[in-house]
């Protein structure tokens, strides 16, 4: 078989010509550096990469190099105007992705241990889930999709997006209170996380059930409205840090002295 170098090897035309025939590459231009420039779409589904074959600075339409052995990013895109898909590689870092994406970004099934690197805005929605992460550090902060960071290690959201257009998930992390949520979500999912058994204690019947005792019961569900619980993200917060400090509420009126003063006791 032919060898034909990649760009790191070489910015000679017609190697260039080359690879992108070899790779099903049309509508593209050479730039002077090399890099090029493509009107479409491309994928690089499966081809057992362990680099991108070429040097890439804008691609009009999707960037898909999923199912390869990517362990960077560098070549990709910095525009790409749908979305760019990266999933299952062996990526532990986004240093040298787009800066411009208009769709979605999705890097999920890598060994991710950071977002450094991301770009700031994302037109579309941004996946990371089942990654090494420890931390949101790096994340973009506009989201105009969903967001998904489920199954990493977060013990934390610091970081996390300012706002995000659909579906907040963040499910099976280690988190034990959710500071740093963004102020702007549509739903927020936080299962299988140490948060989730306190907030279900509220909000589940099933988990309410499991209190064994009846002033108990009557105690936290007299007080607490379960749609307040629900879309008052502060009012989580200082449940948790309340039945921390203490194992339970004492007395209704000790409840309410802990909350009244940011809240309105109707």
């Amino acid at each position: 078989m032919k060898y034909i170098k990649t760009f790191n090897e070489s910015t000679n035309t017609s190697e260039i010509e080359a690879i992108c025939e070899k790779y099903n590459i049309t509508n593209y231009t050479i730039n002077e550096d090399g890099s090029i420039d493509v009107d479409g779409d491309v994928y690089l589904y499966k081809q057992k990469l362990k680099v991108l074959p070429l040097k890439f600075r804008n691609v009009i339409g999707n960037f898909r190099c999923t199912f390869n052995k990517l362990t960077s990013l560098k070549g990709s895109p910095q525009y790409i105007g749908g979305w760019l898909e990266c999933n299952d590689n062996q990526l532990t870092s986004l240093v040298g992705c787009p800066q411009y994406i208009g769709g979605g970004f999705y890097c999920t099934s890598n060994q991710l241990t950071s977002l450094e690197g991301a770009p700031q805005s994302i037109g579309g929605d941004f996946y990371c889930y089942d990654n090494q992460l420890t931390s949101l550090v790096g994340c973009p902060q506009i989201i105009g999709g969903d967001f998904e960071c489920s199954d990493n290690k977060l013990t934390s959201l610091e970081g996390a997006p300012k706002r995000v257009g659909g579906i907040f998930w963040c499910n099976s992390n280690n988190l034990k209170n959710i500071d740093y949520l963004p102020k702007y979500y549509k739903v927020l999912s936080i299962f299988n996380n140490p948060i989730s058994e306190i907030i279900d204690l509220f909000t589940t019947s099933n988990e309410y059930e499991r209190i064994s005792n009846r002033e108990d019961k009557d105690l936290i569900m007299d007080f607490i409205d379960r749609e307040i619980i629900q879309q008052d993200i502060l009012l989580v917060n200082r449940l948790v840090e309340f039945l921390d400090d203490i194992g339970k509420p004492k007395s209704r009126e000790e409840l309410i002295e802990l909350l009244k003063n940011n809240y309105t006791i109707q």
